[in-house]
């Protein structure tokens, strides 16, 4: 089985405001780079878009390491979930959980894939976190630039 290595970020210009995910993709010697943006989102949602949008890049079964400055992300896919899961996407206060919608397009994606989760602390010099970022960036420059 291939393993890939995927380092993932989001930003955000106001939260809610425009918002860009961007994602690196590392196998063997070949990078691949993705972005986009939406013009009205927030950080929790693009560092979610960042991993869905890695994930789904990828056509075949691998094993992946996710790097991902965001413990929201994290600990959403590694431990929230499973509860979220069983309350129907509740939380602890049996409300709706935010972000369902991309929880649960997460959480489906993460089936056909091997995913070991890992969380790096942001803007703290991790070369490929910061390439993640500068996609980010990218991703909610060029949208904007698109408006």
């Amino acid at each position: 089985m291939k393993r890939i290595e995927i380092y993932t970020d989001g930003a955000c210009r106001g939260n809610p405001g425009p918002g860009g995910w961007g994602a690196l993709l590392k196998f063997d010697q070949h990078e691949k780079e993705i972005s986009g943006g939406e013009a009205n989102t927030t950080n929790n949602r693009m560092e979610l878009m960042a991993a869905i949008k890695a994930i789904e890049s990828i056509n075949e079964a691998c094993e992946i390491d996710l790097y991902t400055d965001s413990k929201y992300v994290m600990q959403g896919i590694t431990e929230w979930i499973i509860k979220w899961k069983t309350n129907g996407f509740k939380n602890s206060k049996k409300q709706p959980v935010v972000n369902a919608d991309l929880w649960v397009q997460l959480d489906d994606l993460t089936n056909d894939h091997k995913i070991n989760w890992y969380w790096v602390k942001g803007h703290a010099g991790h070369e490929f976190n910061e390439r993640a970022d500068m996609l980010a960036n990218k991703g909610l420059d060029d949208m904007l630039d698109e408006s």
